[in-house]
């Protein structure tokens, strides 16, 4: 059934979206952290999406469906995360002495994390998930119809 790899395409995308939005929210919760397991301030993180073709050559598709009926229908292709990667931009250093973290200079190494940049990445991410749920829609609506003719 082809409706089920576009199904899987949507809901590849909205789950890379969906864990993108995770990300946001843990930057946005860390965006004063000054110490981590690792040592050091809280470093951002960034989704890495890859997109997945899907695409196989006709003879491949041809021998796979000589083996089973419903075989070739797993390569639909959408989108999936390869990492979630570190900000290797420089900390921020905010003078304030009297903070436990400071150096001998009185500065406090702060985290990476801008709240607009962030705000915008949790925008474009719900946009998208937003698109996806659309197309979602879109199939079943095509899919209620197609029942419809049966009848």
């Amino acid at each position: 059934m082809a409706f089920l790899s576009s199904m899987n395409i949507i809901g590849s995308g909205l789950t890379a979206e969906q864990l993108r939005l995770d990300v946001v929210s843990e930057n946005i919760s860390n965006i004063n952290t000054t110490r981590t397991e690792g040592g050091g301030a809280y470093r951002r993180k960034m989704v890495v999406f890859e997109a997945q073709d899907g695409r196989d050559s006709f003879r491949s598709i041809m021998a796979s469906r000589s083996r089973a009926s419903n075989a070739g229908y797993n390569t639909a292709g959408g989108v999936r995360v390869t990492e979630i990667a570190e900000d290797p931009s420089d900390l921020k250093l905010v003078y304030d002495p009297t903070h436990p973290d400071a150096n001998g200079d009185g500065y406090v190494e702060m985290p990476n994390v801008t709240l607009v940049k962030e705000v915008t990445d949790a925008m474009a991410a719900t946009q998208a998930y937003s698109a996806g749920v659309t197309a979602l829609n879109s199939l079943k609506s095509v899919i209620n119809q197609a029942l419809e003719i049966g009848r």
